[in-house]
């Protein structure tokens, strides 16, 4: 957008981010890929997921293997969403992210309200701007710039909130969008224009400053920066005991004291690691009672 302030017209407060003084529960989400497997090893790791007790189970939104044959199998976002939404009964469920570009917003804004439904309102409207040119080129889509696509996630997202408000029947609750990507100088500011958790990658140093970028934006648009939840990757790293190869715990804890209150993780849909994700929950547990 032009005449959006740079990343260094937006000034850090010192010390902590706003979000570290979070006090929401963590929360633990886990993304099973729709690549290179059955559906029905989808579906059931995705129970076994909700059974372990873990909070959002995500999917991601392409239309090809991120990893390994590229022509290998693989399944669409939003079908299998509406299928997850069936398939279970506690767990939350969403895209991690979806491609504001690849349905029209009042589109997908009835398709996110019919899964809402479908889920008893369990849905979460997770969406970015795009980035994996194959789907664009193998789908048709224009794959224009990065500054383009941002342009159009912060044009859509105003149109898919008038579009639920129109609906009959409305979404079974104020259905939560979660945007991830973390360009700070558009990215983040529509994050406090319109999301109600945002989600990003990095180490606790990277994601603090992240963090105190979107205070500063928040700052800017009037929003208190604890309406927003800090959601981010969970990088597996030597375990605290030496006895153990690794687990996630020490990462998560890092993020933990800067703000972050969901952590994700990704598991394979065919024999998934399912030990890391049951380390990660007893971490989760542990701070929670602290």
């Amino acid at each position: 957008m032009t005449g959006a302030p740079r990343p260094d017209d937006l000034p850090e407060e010192p010390g902590p981010p706003a979000s570290a003084a979070d006090p929401r529960p963590a929360r633990v989400g886990v993304q099973v890929p729709p690549q290179h497997a059955a559906y029905g090893d989808i579906r059931r790791t995705c129970a076994a997921l909700e059974e372990l007790g873990v909070d959002i189970v995500f999917t991601w939104d392409h239309f090809f293997p991120l990893s390994g044959d590229r022509g290998g199998r693989h399944f669409e976002c939003w079908t299998m969403l509406g299928a997850w939404a069936e398939a279970t009964e506690r767990v939350e469920i969403g895209a991690l992210v979806t491609c504001n570009s690849y349905r029209n917003p009042h589109l997908l804004a009835d398709m996110a309200r019919t899964v809402d439904h479908i889920s008893d309102g369990r849905l979460i409207l997770g969406i970015g701007s795009g980035w994996f040119e194959h789907d664009y080129d193998e789908y048709g889509y224009d794959f224009g710039t990065a500054g383009a696509r941002l342009d159009a996630l912060a044009r859509d997202l105003p149109v898919i909130r008038e579009r639920w408000s129109r609906l009959n029947p409305p979404p079974t609750r104020q259905i939560p969008i979660l945007i991830g990507g973390g360009g700070e100088r558009k990215t983040l500011r529509i994050v406090a224009e319109h999301a109600a958790i945002w989600h990003g990658f990095g180490g606790p140093e990277a994601i603090a400053h992240k963090h105190r970028v979107l205070d500063a934006w928040c700052a800017r648009r009037g929003r208190d920066p604890l309406e927003i939840e800090r959601s981010a990757g969970v990088a597996f790293v030597p375990g605290r005991n030496p006895d153990q190869s690794g687990d996630y715990a020490g990462n998560a804890q890092q993020l933990h004291d800067i703000g972050t209150r969901l952590f994700t993780a990704s598991v394979a849909a065919v024999d998934p690691d399912l030990g890391r994700v049951r380390d990660l929950l007893a971490w989760r547990d542990e701070v929670n009672r602290a």
